[in-house]
């Protein structure tokens, strides 16, 4: 593919062609950051989330193979009207950490091209990514949106068969880097509304100056036919989503800590 831009020079050779697998591109998202974005998500999951909508996007050899050059390319005709809406691109997955190299040399090349960049995490930092990787990711990631599954490891291993030590790890150092971010954060009946939970997610954001916002997002059943359509039982079942009355409950909770609380 032919690359408009080429012809400016802000894509080195040896990385024009590094490839990441892409999952698929959403073209005006006003849900995945701020104004109205390009949402790209990532192929691969760690998380095994219970109510995930996207289960097609856990194996991480699935996906389109694209390069930097490729992803920029179909963005590119958005430009003017993500600069103009006071938005941007999010990266999104899956989970876009998960090829952090990639995802670092995509967002250097919009931020070259002065689009806003976003990226939409679980907050699994392994290890390995820890340090120089992670502070040139963060060099140009202008946003973060953070999802918080559960603050009680049980109940987080329960409901997505990992621990969350290394989201709220992650959580603490977004704080320290003073990273603007928003917290997302599923609202399940049985598994993540209990105040027990709500009190230690409340107590844990509220001394961090970084954190713009916090999403509740009551959970839903839009996943389930996808589940079905692999041929795969919803483990969830027939869980009815949250009342408003209990959505409004665990909003005026948190916004007791001095939270600025959405309810989506």
């Amino acid at each position: 593919m032919a690359n408009r831009f080429q012809d400016i020079n802000i894509i080195d050779i040896d990385q024009e062609h590094m490839l990441g697998r892409v999952h698929s591109f959403e073209n005006c998202s006003a849900l995945d950051g701020p104004g109205l974005r390009v949402t790209i998500f990532l192929q691969g999951c760690q998380f095994r989330c219970k109510y995930c909508h996207n289960r097609d996007s856990w194996d991480l050899n699935a996906g389109t193979l694209y390069s930097v050059a490729e992803v920029v390319e179909k963005v590119l005709p958005f430009a003017s009207f993500l600069k103009s809406s006071n938005g941007g691109v999010t990266v999104s997955g899956g989970e876009a950490l998960l090829q952090a190299e990639f995802l670092t040399l995509l967002f250097r090349q919009f931020k070259k091209l002065g689009i806003h960049t976003c990226l939409d995490t679980n907050g699994y930092v392994r290890n390995q990514l820890w340090g120089e990787k992670l502070d040139a990711l963060m060099e140009v990631t202008d946003h973060v949106l953070l999802d918080i599954k559960q603050m009680n490891n049980a109940k987080h291993i329960d409901l997505v068969e990992v621990p969350n030590t290394y989201t709220l790890r992650f959580a603490k150092h977004l704080a320290e880097i003073n990273k603007t971010t928003w917290i997302r954060y599923v609202l399940v009946p049985g598994y993540t509304d209990d105040g027990d939970s709500l009190r230690q997610l409340g107590e844990f954001l509220a001394p961090m100056k970084n954190v713009k916002k916090v999403d509740i997002l009551p959970y839903h059943r839009i996943g389930k036919t996808k589940w079905a359509e692999m041929g795969l039982d919803y483990p969830l079942g027939n869980l009815e989503p949250p009342t408003r009355e209990s959505i409004e409950w665990v909003v005026g909770m948190l916004k007791g800590y001095g939270l600025n609380v959405k309810s989506s």
